[in-house]
């Protein structure tokens, strides 16, 4: 499976896609940014602009091209601060469902911190230098999360995003003093809570690790500092706490050109980095953090993490499955709650007798693949109640949406589920009486097989390991491998529920084991 998870953010947007094995494991095969800058303006009036949407679609739209491309099948969007504050938030989601085809979830601050701790969790030790305190410096908002022992105690959204405070509050450039003071106590202000809550649970941060583009050029250049030079790759490059401070005291006494010059700043930030630098030091100082490092996996890869926890099982059945009718049969089986061993062996046991006696029967291949789907999915029924479940079984196989199947097959499989137990077929009955009369005579010989297969798993133990079939004037006999175990309660059940099948083979019915002939079903 391929997957694309997508972070429309308030400065950029960003695209990562990973293949994912059945197992969850998960290679990174590429990776798009554009600095679209959502944000601007959007955060201070609460609306997108036109031309802010244009650009967001274009560019989600040439990520659309790259994921087609590289076969990507699901994709995970989320949009933050920019789009969740915007009024017209909702006519953008619009527009990239109806012009690029994805849909895009909005997700609050709490949310954004969570998947952002998922992916940092990821990519750094989170134990071993503990607390830490990981912050995300976006566009619209911060993201901060406490780490203890490498769990999160706690996380918060903070409306100080480098959009909206240069906006809001640095309309010169460079930046008067007058300018940075309502700036540092704006921040702090909005820092308050989160102060009390950090110091109330720990004394004193040592670690910070920063995520998102502000946080990590910001570390870059305070590399520059330290003759660290990140070369491009700021994951894991370490920074004294002190050389952030420094690096806003260079950003905040010059102008865009000249912060332009400065050694391992992005050009693309010059107009933003000093919002971004003021935050970083104040939250630095309220938790007297000494260390900053910097790490490069956050919300899009929280996201892709988020989406390969909370689809394992059906990551792991598209890697058992590779016929989508197959997957469709047991997710539904799975959803329902027929998650035990029983369904699987009653389906081995029906196809083993299939297979043994399709000669005397007469069935295609798409008999058995009905045979097969609804042994799997014939005590589905129990998900309403334990009584009936036979006919619970039908009704819900008869709704489930089953995928790839004509209505016909579901019908097919859903009256094989309601035959498996208690009164057999009959051409009066209204469910049957919906199928063609060609399919009907399929539908006895069908049921006559899974109910003899249901009743050699009585126990749900797995007593009968195989079956094999043999054939001899007008007796078939039903040889049982039940190894060491007592099949007796199997075999006895079988005996009663066999009378089905003794009627459309036309023969004698005998069941036995290693030990020779057991019993004959009755007449």
């Amino acid at each position: 499976m391929r997957v694309a998870a997508v972070d429309v953010g308030s400065n950029s947007i960003h695209m990562v896609v990973a293949a994912i094995e059945p197992d969850g494991r998960f290679t990174v095969l590429d990776r798009a940014k554009e600095m679209v800058r959502l944000g601007s303006g959007t955060l201070s009036k609460g609306v997108l602009s036109d031309r802010a949407m244009e650009n967001g679609v274009r560019t989600l739209s040439a990520f659309r091209t790259l994921a087609d491309r590289l076969d990507v099948t699901r994709i995970q969007a989320v949009a933050t601060s920019a789009v969740r504050e915007a009024a017209n938030g909702g006519d953008f989601i619009r527009r990239v469902k109806h012009e690029v085809g994805w849909r895009v979830r909005v997700i609050q601050g709490q949310e954004e911190a969570r998947l952002i701790y998922l992916g940092v969790r990821h990519a750094m030790d989170l134990v071993t230098d503990s607390p830490s305190l990981i912050v995300d410096i976006g566009g619209g908002s911060v993201e901060v999360i406490l780490v203890e022992d490498g769990q999160a105690v706690w996380l918060d959204s903070l409306k100080l995003g480098v959009a909206r405070l240069s906006d809001r509050y640095l309309p010169n450039d460079p930046p008067r003093d007058a300018d940075l003071a309502t700036l540092n106590r704006v921040i702090d202000e909005e820092l308050a809570d989160s102060r009390k809550a950090i110091h109330d649970r720990v004394k004193a941060v040592p670690r910070i690790i920063g995520t998102s583009g502000t946080m990590l050029n910001l570390i870059a250049m305070a590399g520059h500092e330290e003759n660290k030079s990140a070369d491009g790759k700021p994951h894991n490059l370490e920074v004294g706490a002190n050389r952030i401070s420094r690096v806003r005291r260079a950003v905040c006494r010059t102008d865009r050109s000249g912060r332009q010059k400065i050694p391992g700043l992005d050009s693309k930030r010059a107009d933003l980095i000093v919002a971004g630098a003021c935050v970083a030091e104040r939250i630095i100082k309220t938790v007297s953090a000494k260390r900053v490092v910097g790490c490069t996996w956050a919300l899009r890869e929280g996201v892709l993490l988020d989406f390969i926890e909370r689809h394992q099982k059906g990551i792991e059945e598209l890697g058992l499955y590779e016929s989508p009718r197959i997957r469709s049969v047991v997710r539904l089986a799975r959803h329902l709650g027929e998650t035990s061993r029983h369904g699987s062996q009653v389906a081995e046991l029906a196809l083993s007798l299939f297979d043994q006696l399709e000669a005397t029967l007469e069935l295609g291949a798409a008999s058995r693949e009905w045979l097969h789907y609804a042994a799997l999915l014939h005590d589905v029924g129990h998900h309403i109640a334990h009584s009936n479940h036979h006919r619970h079984s039908h009704y819900l196989i008869s709704n489930g949406e089953l995928l790839g199947f004509e209505p016909s097959e579901i019908e097919m499989i859903a009256l094989l589920a309601r035959y498996h137990r208690k009164a057999p077929p009959k051409d009066s009955d209204p469910e049957l009486a919906k199928l063609s009369p060609e399919l009907r005579p399929v539908v006895r010989a069908l049921s006559a097989i899974l109910r003899v297969a249901d009743s050699l798993d009585r126990s749900h133990f797995g007593v009968v390991k195989g079956v094999t079939v043999e054939r001899s004037d007008n007796r078939i006999t039903i040889r049982l491998d039940t190894g060491s175990d007592d099949a007796a309660l199997e075999i006895w059940e079988a005996q009663q529920r066999s009378k089905l099948l003794r009627q459309v083979t036309g023969c004698e019915i005998v069941f036995a084991t290693r030990n020779g002939v057991v019993a004959a079903a009755g007449k």
